[in-house]
């Protein structure tokens, strides 16, 4: 895994809905590094540790970071200007393995919708459901279109798309596909995983955990997997984010 600290130019910094904003950084050294299911650490200024945010998008050098404002250093990094240097470090994690010959559905829930786009853009006519809490917090759907898939919109109430959880849209699809790739609250992944197993559909989940360090090095970010039949603890920074889904204990 190659990775470094480096300034990257702030381009834009706008909010796309409530709270959730899109920032985009340049970096013609590391941003064409990224894979999908990947992240960065940036430093926010006055804050002890970095805030990881999902890799939405890479292109010409620049990455696109979509985030969701939940705390102090959010907050601050909401408030970033443009032409600002910001201090990322860069890309970090293991993401998604995708196979050109397969159909994927893509899952994202919440504010892990953002890594499913540049996800999105390394496959086939995927099939992508998105599951939002409402219509205030929808993002993406435009750029998931332009992406060339199939998009289905879910909201817990109701206000927009199909009134349910994205795991009723999975079961009604899942054999229009090869297999799964997810990202969002650990309750949803748990879920899905559970349909994919029924089905008998590999499942690649990309988990969410507090990281300090982001590589390694410290035990923040510990969660316990099944390897050859016994129980251990692997770091989502390092290890992940990304794993097969039937390897994580719930």
């Amino acid at each position: 895994m190659k990775y470094d600290v480096k300034a990257f130019e702030l381009l834009s910094n706008e909010e796309i809905a409530d709270g959730i904003f899109d920032m985009r950084v340049k970096n013609d050294e590391l941003a064409p590094l990224a894979k999908c299911g990947q992240f960065a650490h940036v430093y926010v200024p006055s804050k002890t540790l970095r805030r990881p945010i999902s890799v939405c998008d890479s292109e010409n050098g620049v990455l696109r970071l979509v985030y969701q404002v939940k705390g102090e250093g959010t907050k601050i990094m909401s408030e970033m200007k443009k032409g600002e240097a910001v201090d990322i470090l860069a890309p970090l994690g293991n993401g998604f393995n995708i196979e050109k010959s397969k159909r994927y559905c893509l899952i994202g829930g919440g504010i892990g919708v953002p890594p499913m786009l540049y996800t999105a853009k390394q496959t086939e006519n995927p099939l992508v459901i998105t599951g939002f809490r409402n219509k205030d917090l929808i993002i993406l759907q435009d750029d998931f279109k332009n992406a060339g898939a199939e998009l289905v919109l879910t909201t817990d109430d109701g206000s927009a798309g199909v009134h349910g959880f994205v795991t009723d849209v999975l079961k009604e699809k899942i054999n229009e596909v090869d297999e799964v790739c997810a990202c969002g609250p650990t309750p949803m992944l748990k879920a899905i995983a559970q349909v994919c197993k029924e089905f008998n559909k590999p499942c690649q989940i990309s988990l969410e955990e507090r990281m300090a360090c982001g590589i390694g090095a410290c035990l923040v970010c510990a969660v316990k997997v099944r390897k050859n039949g016994e129980e251990i603890m692997q770091h989502v920074c390092k290890n992940g984010p990304v794993f097969n889904a039937e390897e994580v204990v719930f």
